[in-house]
């Protein structure tokens, strides 16, 4: 059975509840609503139109978690062994679209959870180095200055983040070149980003915090959605 047809059964057989139930952070895949991602006229987004190395961010699992969606502009791996920070092995299996360039990761950074809010963002792609990034094509967080590999399932490239990203798994539709976000895959770090930021969660999401995304999630880019990037 191929990957993509597997993926599919497993997330039609999970719950589809508009809230799916929170779980504890584990290195198996979880499964939650199969969403399909959308541009922001609401039309689906196709893999071949997605603009290389630029940041491209959406919510999944829920209203207020956000993610990175990415065309790395060459082939991902097409697998990596990795590890959470509880020692928990996983092995995520590549990009997908035609040349398997495209990934998508939590946004949220793995050390002290910095994240891209409306206002202001520490955490980004970047396809150049720097004096403070000597990496190029990685996520680098200016927070702490931990940087990934989003081209190796979020591999810790440098800094102090104890885990890779969470990967977001993606459906490819090879047929409609459509994109359907269906779960994660690695240390999920959603129990200690809702305790930390759960007041300015709420007021961001109209009282609720942990509120599912279902039907379909809006693709933009970074620079449309937050007012300021921190560079480093």
């Amino acid at each position: 059975m191929q990957r993509r047809e597997f993926i599919r059964i497993c997330a039609a057989t999970a719950t589809a509840a508009a809230a799916p139930a929170l779980p504890a952070a584990d290195a198996t895949p979880q499964l939650y609503s199969r969403v399909r991602l959308v541009d922001g006229g609401g039309r689906p987004l196709r893999a071949a139109a997605i603009p290389a190395r630029r940041n491209l961010i959406f919510h999944y699992p829920y209203a207020s978690t956000p993610c990175f969606l990415l065309n790395l502009g060459r082939p991902a791996k097409t697998s990596a062994r990795l590890r959470t920070a509880d020692q928990r092995d996983y092995e995520w299996t590549g990009g997908v679209g035609r040349n398997r360039a495209v990934v998508a990761y939590s946004a949220i950074c793995a050390h002290q959870l910095a994240y891209p809010t409306r206002d202001i963002s520490f955490i980004s792609f970047r396809s150049e180095a720097s004096a403070r990034n000597r990496l190029a094509n990685v996520i680098h967080c200016c927070a702490e200055h931990s940087q990934y590999d989003p081209a190796d399932g979020g591999r810790v490239l440098a800094g102090p983040a104890p885990q890779p990203l969470a990967a977001i798994l993606l459906e490819h539709d090879a047929a409609s070149d459509e994109l359907f976000a269906v779960g994660t895959l690695g240390g999920e770090m959603f129990n200690q980003f809702f305790a930390k930021y759960e007041l300015r969660l709420a007021l961001e999401n109209g009282g609720t915090v942990k509120r599912g995304v279902s039907g379909a999630a809006v693709v933009i880019e970074l620079e449309q959605y937050c007012r300021q990037q921190v560079k480093c």
